[in-house]
């Protein structure tokens, strides 16, 4: 990578502990801020100094003048549909107010290039077309998908104003190690969960809603892909594939051999019916394209969630 120091927001979550990893294998010095309320303490790695700070903090400015990364890769949010229609309030305050407190920082501290991630399956509501490109008109259907976007405004404004530099990724949904089971987020980590625990996993709706797994390792490739091209601009991370939720849960019981059933329950509100993303952009501008498969990555999750499973039996 051209630059040797980075920072990782959420670098204790999902996502961030995948860029964190990659990072410090890349050889960077790597720095990361998590509040731990969604982040686990062993998704930390050593040779990363870890902050435990709220992105809301007064703190955030001066210690980003203490540390003086290059560039930030912006992982941590609210990232739950269901949670921001509960209380959008809540939702708001982290994803526009906290990542505005971060850009501020980032500006005050001479970041020279900050990386959003961003959402590609809850932006663009249920979609005229499919697959959706970069193009189609954002109309979200919860109050995460208007945070999330309301932060690409105030990135293009810091871009015009103050020329911070910055790239947005629109990911469609990311599976893979380390997700965490017991949010309200991530089917494919809940499903596996349920069924290596003998317990009777939910299917909200008809189950035949379609989305776009693409796995993390692809996604942390997508990162590293838009600093090494330095291209300012907006690309959605995705297969370009459906899959549905049904099938989803019938690859991990064949996977795991658990035989229970799925449960049935009322479609959840907020949430896009079908979604998939057109990553032709990304493809050519930056020569990035997902590598792994959704058989091996479901057989790759449910490989780590057994080490996991029976490390807490």
């Amino acid at each position: 990578m051209r630059y040797q120091k980075a920072l990782v927001t959420g670098g204790a979550g999902f996502i961030g502990s995948h860029m964190v990893e990659r990072l410090l294998e890349e050889g960077l010095d790597v720095i990361s801020i998590d509040n731990l309320v969604t982040g686990r303490p062993t998704n930390m790695f050593s040779g990363a100094k870890y902050h435990t700070l709220d992105l809301r903090s007064d703190s955030l400015t001066a210690l980003l003048a203490d540390e003086n990364p290059e560039v930030v890769f912006h992982m941590a949010a609210q990232s739950s549909v269901t949670r921001s229609v509960r209380d959008p309030r809540e939702d708001a305050e982290i994803n526009v107010v906290g990542s505005t407190n971060l850009l501020e920082a980032c500006r005050q501290s001479g970041v020279d290039w900050l990386v959003y991630s961003c959402t590609g399956g809850a932006l663009y509501g249920n979609p005229d077309q499919l697959p959706c490109d970069e193009n189609h008109s954002v109309r979200p259907l919860s109050p995460y998908g208007a945070s999330k976007f309301a932060f690409e405004a105030y990135l293009e404004c810091y871009r015009q104003v103050f020329g911070l530099k910055s790239s947005t990724l629109r990911y469609s949904n990311v599976y893979g190690p380390r997700q965490d089971p017991h949010g309200e987020a991530g089917v494919v980590a809940i499903f596996t969960s349920n069924l290596l625990s003998g317990k009777q996993a939910t299917i909200f709706g008809d189950g035949l809603q379609e989305r776009d797994f693409v796995y993390v390792e692809d996604v942390i490739d997508a990162n590293l892909a838009v600093v090494d091209k330095q291209v300012q601009d907006t690309f959605n991370i995705g297969v370009g594939v459906p899959t549905n939720i049904n099938t989803i849960h019938e690859t991990l019981a064949r996977i795991t051999g658990a035989h229970k059933p799925a449960k049935r329950a009322q479609a959840r509100a907020g949430e896009t019916y079908k979604i998939y993303l057109d990553v032709t952009k990304a493809q050519q501008v930056l020569g990035w394209s997902p590598k792994v498969s959704l058989p091996d990555g479901l057989n790759r999750v449910v490989a780590h969630a057994r080490t996991e499973f029976d490390t807490n039996s």
